[in-house]
């Protein structure tokens, strides 16, 4: 199902819901160019469906990352954990941000989540250290 299957006041509510910002790396769509996508967390392949508790809002990168995947490899582990799930997982309990725009995975879902996504590769870090400097920074 593309964006464009998504009815347009659904695509509107998660975006008001996430605040306009990736629900994944907290990305701000402000300042940038690709418009968001709105993400199926559980897949559709996998039975998910199109409804407000399964969509959530994700930048390119992130969406991209995520792909129709629920699970990855814990780095620290060396096992399979779910990813994080906005609908269903607080961010903070699962991920730190650090003072320099960087975040630590605090749990195995946080983790495998940053790993995945690459929510740490360097124009990311700077994305969020300029939202940060213009007070985007949630």
């Amino acid at each position: 199902m593309s964006r464009d299957d998504i009815p347009a006041p659904l695509q509107r509510r998660v975006r008001d819901r996430a605040g306009n910002r990736c629900e994944y790396c907290r990305i701000s769509q402000a300042g940038q160019e690709a418009t968001f996508h709105i993400d199926h967390v559980h897949p559709r392949r996998d039975g998910g469906v199109t409804s407000l508790e399964n969509l959530a809002l994700a930048c390119v990168s992130c969406s991209l990352r995520k792909g129709a995947r629920i699970e990855a490899t814990d780095p620290e582990s060396g096992q399979p954990t779910a990813l994080f799930h906005p609908r269903k997982h607080t961010w903070g309990e699962h991920f730190l941000a650090e003072p320099e725009a960087v975040y630590v995975g605090r749990t195995p879902i946080g983790r495998a989540t940053i790993a995945l996504l690459k929510m740490n590769r360097p124009v990311a870090v700077e994305i969020r250290r300029e939202e940060a400097m213009r007070g985007r920074r949630p």
